[in-house]
């Protein structure tokens, strides 16, 4: 199968029940709903609605099955990120923004696999610390700032790289909350600092969780159940050095919602990167980080069962929240520390958008996307249930002229 709409759903409808059954016993349960999920996603079997133009002479009709709305779903994120994204645009302040990614060794990502609620919770944790503690240092910026921050557990070639991705307003409140203290142009914070301080926080935090119980071990590591080889394991990494690093400001607010886009609400790969996929194999585009310029777009090819066993490695504990904000921008403080933020940076408040009135004659339910033939509205003459298809085409009327495939109406 080689063709531009290649999907992650074609490669677990065609393959997913024998790799289950090749897997038995190995495949979390989290990990058989996401399967089900996007293999179910924007089928009949979810249900969905039949809208009509309004316009008699255009007619142009679609037929839009339902979403599963997974958050693992490619097909599911655009949505859920511009509803994000409105929310996070009226509270970008008129300042740098500054992006700050903490990354967890090797050994330590390994450990994560089957423990992943713990160790990610101690990496999002740790990372928010080292952050908020040297930003409120006096001999640095002397200031409480505020982050937001995106888990990654990913690699371009979907290996398992757990890493946050933060972006930081260049700049925060001081102590008393009278004054916005700026960082310098061009530079946030010491990321030699960072580095060290976030090391030690997270062999701490993974030593206080061991000693609770909160880790288990199988397999290679099972050793590390006990407390001895569990703490000569994380001896040498207290001595090495730990990823943490922070890009040049972004261009303006504009440009933050811009990479914020890309990020927030990513999965491990997007079906644009597929290439081909045919019995045995999945091939697809991914970039080499260790080679500068074009060299480092290159294509590679996996077993399917391998391919399937990656993309699945990244799905999340059941409740765990990927998208988590700290200091002055936490969700116990976020609505008075930027209130107080734009009242120091004479900036006034942003205007609520008014919601669309709808006439009270006007009952007819209408498609959220214009006609793409007239412009006109698209009206939904019909809705149909799970497992079921439309009684518009089968009762043998015009089949549509295009599939909306991209509408969450469930």
């Amino acid at each position: 199968m080689s063709r531009a709409s290649l999907e992650i759903a074609d490669i677990f409808r065609d393959h997913g029940r024998a790799w289950r059954d090749a897997n038995r016993g190995h495949v979390s349960l989290g990990q058989m709903k996401v399967m089900s999920a996007i293999e179910r996603c924007r089928t009949a079997a979810l249900g969905g609605h039949v809208a009509r133009c309004e316009n008699d002479g255009c007619g142009h009709t679609v037929i839009a099955y339902n979403s599963c709305r997974n958050r693992h779903c490619p097909k599911c994120q655009g949505a859920a990120a511009r509803n994000w994204l409105a929310d996070r645009e009226a509270e970008l302040l008129p300042v740098p923004y500054f992006h700050v990614v903490y990354t967890l060794p090797a050994p330590i990502a390994d450990l994560a696999y089957h423990n992943k609620a713990v160790i990610y919770d101690i990496l999002f944790r740790a990372s928010a610390e080292a952050t908020l503690t040297i930003a409120a240092d006096k001999k640095r910026l002397g200031a409480r700032v505020g982050i937001t921050s995106v888990l990654h557990t990913w690699g371009s070639a979907m290996t398992h790289h757990p890493h946050v991705h933060m972006i930081v307003p260049g700049g925060g409140l001081s102590d008393d909350g009278e004054r916005w203290i700026a960082c310098r142009p061009e530079f946030f914070l010491p990321v030699r600092v960072l580095s060290r301080l976030f090391r030690r926080l997270v062999i701490e935090m993974l030593l206080a969780a061991h000693d609770a119980g909160k880790l288990a071990f199988f397999g290679a590591h099972a050793a590390l159940n006990a407390a001895d080889p569990f703490a000569a394991l994380l001896a040498p990494l207290g001595r090495s050095e730990w990823v943490v690093y922070a890009k040049r400001p972004f261009g303006g607010p504009e440009a933050v919602l811009a990479y914020l886009s890309r990020y927030t609400h990513r999965v491990a790969i997007s079906n644009r990167r597929l290439v081909a996929a045919d019995a045995s194999t999945v091939t697809f585009k991914y970039k080499d980080y260790r080679v500068d310029g074009p060299g480092r777009f290159k294509v590679m090819m996996l077993a399917t069962g391998e391919f399937i066993r990656r993309f699945l490695s990244h799905v999340l504990p059941k409740g765990f929240h990927r998208i988590r904000h700290y200091g002055m921008l936490a969700n116990g403080q976020r609505t008075d520390s930027l209130a107080k933020a734009r009242e120091l940076l004479a900036v006034p408040a942003p205007v609520a958008e008014p919601e669309p009135g709808q006439h009270e004659s006007d009952t007819k339910q209408v498609h959220p996307h214009a006609c793409p033939s007239c412009g006109s509205r698209m009206l939904v003459i019909e809705v149909f249930a799970r497992g079921s298809e439309p009684s518009w085409r089968s009762a043998g009327g015009p089949r549509p002229t295009s599939v909306v495939s991209r509408i969450d109406t469930s």
